[in-house]
């Protein structure tokens, strides 16, 4: 669904101020931080696989910094857990899949911004796959989409 600017930038607005998936997650098998130097937005991804490296079984984000990059964490973290998506399918998304959370505008002027959250998350499932692969228990591609 398309939204007119004054409705994205109220539910921009109104995800930053209360983030539904901030919090973190006390069993996380990994942590990762991501941030952004020229603007100072922080964003922590606690992630919880289900043993497979496949599924996710809880994933939360702490951080700081501009209202873009907090309401798009909250909101692509939502759409991970709502629609039950896959590491695959988080790691097949790319920075224009952003756009449905934080708008067209806001993807062009505030790429990083808008982006900061889902290139932590593909490298906290990265560095999980990484894990399980160590341990003996993933056998398949780190990251599919990178890797030929």
């Amino acid at each position: 669904m398309e939204w007119d600017r004054e409705t994205l930038i109220q539910i921009l607005l109104e995800e930053a101020r209360n983030p539904l998936m901030r919090g973190r997650l006390d069993d996380a098998d990994v942590t990762v931080s991501g941030g952004n130097p020229g603007c100072g937005d922080v964003v922590h991804i606690y992630l919880k696989g289900e043993g497979d490296g496949r599924g996710i079984a809880g994933v939360k984000f702490d951080g700081s910094g501009c209202n873009v990059s907090q309401a798009a964490a909250s909101m692509l973290l939502q759409k991970v857990v709502n629609e039950r998506l896959t590491m695959d399918d988080v790691l097949g998304m790319t920075g224009e899949d952003m756009k449905q959370f934080v708008g067209e505008s806001a993807l062009a002027t505030r790429p990083r911004c808008a982006t900061l959250a889902l290139s932590t998350l593909k490298e906290a499932i990265r560095q999980y796959r990484r894990q399980l692969r160590a341990e003996g228990k993933w056998q398949g591609p780190i990251d599919p989409f990178q890797e030929g």
